[in-house]
């Protein structure tokens, strides 16, 4: 009878086991509840040429430098806000592709040589018939050119070098120029003129012109057109020169290695693309007659 409990309460236990691990395979885990799902953040790509991007003197505002003094065709009326001109014409154009309103733009007044110097500018760039040379490049830095002028000799009507027709007969004529300049180094390295007289400025170059103490000078053309009309109206052209191989062209002058520079040359790329750099070249800039090239 003993045994006979035993073998019972045996079988109850092994049924208890049965049933307890049955129903844990019978009742099935809960799934787990997915991860939720992740959103892209969307970045918004900065433009750095945006006005509000752009590393400038004066935030929000376009600074740029130019002479003391101003002139024709290059600037009007002594007055470089008042957009009339070449280079004050470019200059609110390249504001205006860049994203400033006219009264975003600001001008300072500086000398020549001040501007080439090294060190800080208190400008964004300065724009004065600056040619782009090595020399300079060392010490500061440049847009892509502007204007590419040829040069024009300014001479008195009546002087022999007007009827010139080959650089030998340039080479034998008395030549002044200012020191410093690029008008300089093409009388010497491109005409092959051994002594030309230097003077500080353009001016005292005109009065010695005027006074017969020289025979001719040479200058981009826009600046002969102006000096034969107001600064020495008794010269005139008598003759283009092609290009100087070595000269680069005029570019807008920036503290060194501005990060501003790619900006500006964008801007410019478009206003050539578009045609309001030519356009402006014919409105300011070219002479209203042909005049005869000297080449060689």
């Amino acid at each position: 009878m003993t045994d006979m409990r035993k073998g019972a309460a045996l079988l109850a236990g092994l049924a208890l086991v049965l049933a307890a691990c049955g129903g844990a395979d019978d009742e099935a885990a809960p799934a787990p509840e997915p991860a939720p799902e992740t959103e892209t953040a969307e970045v918004e790509e900065t433009d750095p040429c945006a006005v509000d991007q752009l590393p400038l003197y004066a935030a929000g505002t376009l600074t740029v430098a130019t002479g003391s003094e101003v002139y024709p065709p290059w600037m009007m009326d002594n007055d470089p806000a008042g957009g009339m001109g070449f280079e004050n014409g470019l200059v609110y154009a390249l504001a205006e592709e860049m994203g400033f309103t006219a009264d975003q733009v600001s001008w300072v007044g500086t000398e020549f040589f001040e501007a080439i110097a090294p060190g800080a500018k208190e400008y964004d760039f300065n724009i004065q018939q600056y040619s782009i040379t090595p020399e300079r490049t060392e010490v500061v830095s440049f847009s892509a050119p502007y204007y590419e002028p040829d040069k024009a000799i300014i001479a008195l009507p009546d002087s022999a070098i007007a009827s010139a027709t080959s650089f030998d007969e340039l080479r034998a004529a008395e030549w002044g120029a200012t020191i410093g300049t690029t008008d300089l180094d093409y009388l010497e390295n491109v005409i092959g003129i051994e002594d030309v007289a230097v003077f500080n400025d353009q001016a005292a170059v005109f009065l010695a012109l005027s006074a017969g103490e020289i025979d001719a000078t040479v200058a981009a053309i826009p600046t002969a057109l102006f000096v034969t009309a107001v600064q020495a109206p008794d010269s005139s052209i008598v003759a283009l020169l092609p290009k100087d191989a070595n000269d680069a062209g005029l570019g807008m002058l920036f503290e060194k290695d501005s990060a501003l520079i790619p900006c500006v040359d964008a801007a410019l790329e478009r206003l050539y693309a578009d045609g309001a750099v030519d356009a402006l070249v014919a409105e300011w800039l070219l002479p209203a007659e042909d005049i005869a090239y000297i080449t060689e």
